[in-house]
């Protein structure tokens, strides 16, 4: 008997981000409409560059000029070496020369590092795609001016995309076991539509909700075809575990009371023995159950008159009294 779990289950994304700008300016020109499909990297949004392109040239510049004056401090180092040699000057003036020399190496290094941080401050001016995604609703247009909280566009992820619904605590065991055996299968069906996407189990929350003794899980699912829209309502279904060899026994004969859950069975001389058992799964009109050996008459009608050690007469075949475990009907 597989141990079937059903649940509600929302439709969420993988990712999904909203854009921002990360510099003050102006749009120059908007690349995709709302509702696009975008890939990984493509460019979406473009900002007025007059001023970062501006100071790229004036660090480029300065980067240059560092260069011709270290590149002058060493030639004078070289010839005050030549110098030194031949004793026409002081090993002090070398040393002087040296400490101009690396002084401007220290600076050029400086200036290109700063000419990098210019250049990323100037790649703010494009915004790209940071992933393969739908665009949602475009909120500026071009000569909109922007700053950091402004809030571009959103790109959504749609393929893969996740499940997330909850399942009752007393199916975390199961669940844990069925997902270090490999993948567990996830059925979900959309509320308007009679079509079935499979999935497999992506994750189980670390927590219980200890006030509803729930635990929140996802599934992941192949979206290629857009059959799963995010925040829509599902339907979720998946086998936590298979009850092998299983007893299976109508509900309608079972009985929970104070003393427990049990059922009559019919003993040797047709009187009604209590045999007491424990609902492993319930699955529509059945149950699986054990404490039963599978060979009991168990009374499925009447139950309500009977007492432990009453007598048992069964009924005809028009009114089937009693049924066996393995589903037989016993005539009398």
């Amino acid at each position: 008997v597989a141990v079937v779990l059903q649940a509600n289950g929302t439709v969420t994304p993988v990712s999904t981000v909203d854009l921002h700008p990360q510099t003050t300016s102006t749009i120059a020109k908007v690349h995709i409409k709302e509702g696009q499909f975008v890939k990984s990297g493509e460019l979406m949004f473009t900002l007025d560059d007059r001023s970062q392109r501006a100071n790229v040239q004036k660090a480029q510049a300065q980067v240059a000029r560092d260069r011709a004056t270290l590149a002058d401090a060493e030639r004078q180092y070289q010839r005050s070496m030549e110098l030194l040699a031949q004793k026409f000057v002081a090993q002090g003036a070398v040393d002087t020369l040296k400490s101009q020399v690396d002084s401007a190496r220290a600076l050029r290094d400086a200036d290109i590092a700063a000419a990098r941080a210019v250049g990323v401050d100037a790649s703010y001016t494009t915004i790209r795609a940071p992933m393969t995604g739908r665009v949602g609703a475009i909120n500026v247009y071009p000569g909109s001016l922007v700053q950091l909280e402004t809030s571009l566009a959103t790109v959504t992820q749609l393929d893969p995309i996740n499940v997330a619904f909850t399942l009752p605590e007393s199916a975390l065991g199961a669940l844990l076991e069925a997902k270090q055996r490999g993948a567990v299968p996830v059925k979900v069906v959309p509320g308007n539509s009679d079509k079935q996407v499979s999935g497999v189990l992506s994750f189980i929350d670390n927590t219980v909700d200890p006030v509803a003794g729930v635990i929140r899980v996802k599934a992941q699912f192949d979206n290629k075809n857009a059959s799963l829209w995010p925040g829509q309502y599902v339907n979720a279904e998946l086998i936590s575990h298979v009850l092998k060899d299983a007893t299976v026994i109508p509900q309608n004969a079972i009985i929970s009371n104070t003393r427990g859950t049990f059922v009559y069975a019919v003993d040797v001389d047709q009187s009604a023995k209590v045999v007491n058992i424990k609902r492993l799964h319930a699955f529509g009109d059945l149950a699986a159950v054990s404490g039963l050996s599978g060979g009991e008459q168990i009374i499925v009608d009447g139950k309500q008159n009977l007492r432990p050690g009453g007598k048992v007469r069964i009924a005809g075949a028009d009114k089937p009294a009693d049924t066996r475990v393995d589903g037989t009907k016993q005539k009398g």
